[in-house]
């Protein structure tokens, strides 16, 4: 009897903007270090790998369906950026008093 192949899509970034979808058919019981040598993917050093979305170990076993998830490691934290782009735009033309109606307090 045949071995069971399983369908798995693996999804990485290689640049900014930049999103590479495969889908690759496995073996029943491939781990998900084995489905990105399959897809050819290199983990950077300090990225994360996920299946949907959730934090994944290497050694995980694979099931039908799954979707391994490549995650580069951030450049800049999020919140520190936000606080840059508004303090680049001012209070005014950003955030919730940006569409202010005329004669209005301010805050609403």
């Amino acid at each position: 009897m045949a071995e069971a192949s399983l369908r798995i899509v693996v999804v990485h970034s290689p640049g900014p903007r930049q999103v590479v979808e495969q889908i690759v058919s496995v073996a029943a019981g491939t781990t998900v270090a084995d489905a990105l040598r399959l897809a050819g993917v290199q983990v950077p050093a300090d990225g994360e790998v996920g299946i949907w979305g959730r934090r994944a170990a290497f050694t995980h076993a694979l099931r039908d369906g799954d979707r391994v998830e490549v995650a580069r490691p951030l450049r800049v934290d999020p919140k520190v950026a936000r606080r840059e782009r508004f303090r680049k735009q001012g209070s005014r033309a950003a955030g919730l008093f940006a569409g202010r109606r005329p004669g209005s307090k301010a805050g609403y």
